[in-house]
């Protein structure tokens, strides 16, 4: 740029502005101080796109550096502070895809109805020994896959988000663990909601009252807005409950106690 550049910190600084996006964005420039002082404009490995001073030297605002390095820092640290929280929830592979899943259908408030439609898919693959071939094996090719998905989900009456996802996922040859991706998804959107799954086997079916009081006490023990039971009838077990809550249980079973007290009278024998 020719010599006789203005050393007018305003037009500078103008200039800088229209030739950077960033540098003239309000929220940069915005309490900035407006002292100056200069700097070489020749710094070796940093290209300078404004103009330079008569003197070799072009006027910069101090503690611009500071400030743009201390929103750097400050920025996202929510947004981290939640993915950090996602991957303990979720990890590995499947972990990601479902983490990514629930961030798109979050943005659009869509999370209950994308969580539906996986359901729908997974009931349809728990019932299904065609289907869990076509998921599982890895003869059919990301074409054939993605051609008897689209089928198969038209007839479901499953689109939008899931119907989309489900193909990216045959497409990149993930659909392997889409079980997994599902089972993630469930576990941020209950995360999200403040719910725990309980898996509730007992030799009888509850009644109302019992399933009520179950879900109270499930409730206070994991500390959650409210339970969702999967009660499973065994009579095996003979009588009690064997309740598992996450990676946590508890077996109250009396086939659990008769054996406990029949181990203990072999060994005392």
């Amino acid at each position: 740029m020719a010599p006789s550049q203005s050393l007018n910190p305003t037009s500078t600084t103008e200039g800088c502005a229209q030739k950077s996006h960033m540098l003239g964005h309000a929220r940069f420039r915005s309490g900035v101080p407006a002292r100056q002082f200069s700097v070489p404009a020749k710094m070796p490995g940093f290209p300078w796109s404004c103009g330079e001073s008569r003197d070799g030297a072009q006027p910069v605002r101090a503690g611009f550096y500071e400030a743009g390095a201390r929103r750097f820092r400050n920025v996202d640290r929510s947004r981290d502070s939640a993915l950090a929280k996602e991957e303990t929830i979720v990890s590995g592979m499947a972990g990601r895809y479902a983490s990514a899943l629930h961030a798109l259908a979050a943005e659009s408030g869509a999370t209950a109805a994308v969580g539906a439609a996986l359901s729908s898919f997974q009931k349809l693959i728990d019932e299904s020994p065609d289907l869990q071939r076509l998921v599982k094996s890895p003869v059919f090719s990301a074409e054939d896959q993605t051609r008897a998905l689209s089928a198969i989900l038209d007839k479901a009456g499953i689109s939008g988000v899931a119907a989309n996802f489900i193909k990216l996922v045959a497409s990149k040859r993930r659909l392997f663990a889409i079980s997994d991706m599902i089972a993630g998804y469930r576990k941020l959107e209950d995360a999200a909601n403040g719910v725990t799954r309980a898996e509730v086997t007992a030799a009888s079916p509850l009644n109302d009252q019992q399933m009520q009081a179950l879900r109270d006490q499930l409730a206070a023990v994991a500390g959650a807005k409210s339970v969702d039971v999967d009660v499973k009838i065994d009579p095996a077990i003979i009588g009690g409950l064997v309740v598992k809550v996450g990676s946590r249980m508890v077996d109250s079973s009396l086939k659990t106690k008769l054996n406990a007290i029949r181990t203990r009278m072999k060994e005392v024998g």
